[in-house]
């Protein structure tokens, strides 16, 4: 299965970082850019929540997969119904998304998935094809 962001969604921007905490502020800058340049307002509803998302993603790539991934890339892409966010690094952990709902030291990953779901979106661990890393892919309604 490829990507919607690859395939269908006409605005897409990329951004690689250093896996360090001034990713998260620098992804989460760029994101509230790209969307006032794509035409979605930042107090549309969906975006505060996706923010959230997008910075616990990050956060979680620079805590937990830098010291096997110097850089975490950052994928951004609209279409006038749905935004996808997502956050890879060369981390091969996968983490159990929909697990994260039941407890167990969920943390971050718990209030992602809250948020997606809530906001009736979808979310997905993709391995690159080498297995020593993924991607965490988030949709969300617009």
């Amino acid at each position: 299965m490829t990507s919607p962001a690859r395939e269908v969604l006409p605005h897409r921007h990329v951004l690689t970082l250093p896996a360090e905490p001034a990713a998260v502020r620098v992804g989460r800058e760029t994101a509230e850019q790209a969307l006032v340049e794509w035409g979605i307002g930042l107090r549309h509803p969906a975006v505060g929540p996706a923010l959230l998302i997008l910075s616990e993603l990050i956060t979680n790539s620079v805590r937990h997969a830098a010291v096997l991934s110097p850089h975490v890339t950052v994928t951004y892409a609209a279409a006038g119904d749905c935004l996808v966010l997502a956050v890879h690094d060369r981390h091969p952990y996968q983490p159990p998304l929909y697990g994260a709902l039941a407890g167990a030291g969920g943390g971050g990953l718990a209030t992602v998935m809250e948020l997606t779901l809530g906001l009736g979106g979808t979310a997905v661990v993709r391995a690159d094809a080498d297995g020593r890393g993924k991607g965490i892919w988030i949709t969300l309604p617009l």
